[in-house]
């Protein structure tokens, strides 16, 4: 099972604000490809700006504290925002948090096409995201 970090997510009540701050000031660029299709109907209707360095993707979403109700998870990935890693086997990484004894919120794919997430905190509350890509 291999893991690597993916992006970091960083919560806002103007998404588009925080899009120019990261452009202009750390001149990431815009992500625009098939791997970064919103899927709304899963309980986050709210905007996602995708932006980069070429190597490290940041997450700009919008703020949403009631994304955990809607979607029944125990784990709020959209209150404060996360850091994400990508796996190639989200089935053993999931086994490894069971057999660890770490608590998990499984939102399965939601919120990004053909994404299957979970999440869950370390021990001092920072929610961590792993997900695969492409999950059948």
């Amino acid at each position: 099972m291999k893991l690597e970090l993916h992006h970091i997510n960083v919560c806002s009540k103007d998404v588009p604000h925080l899009s120019d701050f990261y452009r202009k000031i750390l001149n990431l660029g815009g992500v625009d490809d098939d791997d970064h299709v919103q899927d709304t109907t899963k309980g986050y209707y709210a905007g996602v700006e995708f932006v980069t360095d070429g190597k490290i993707e940041f997450h700009l979403a919008t703020t949403d504290l009631g994304v955990s109700y809607r979607t029944k998870q125990p784990v709020n990935p959209l209150e404060r925002g996360h850091i994400a890693f990508r796996t190639d086997d989200i089935e053993a990484f999931k086994k490894h948090l069971i057999d660890n004894g770490i608590p998990f919120a499984d939102y399965g794919v939601w919120a990004m096409a053909g994404w299957y997430q979970v999440f869950f905190q370390d021990p001092e509350g920072t929610i961590i995201e792993v997900h695969q890509i492409n999950y059948k």
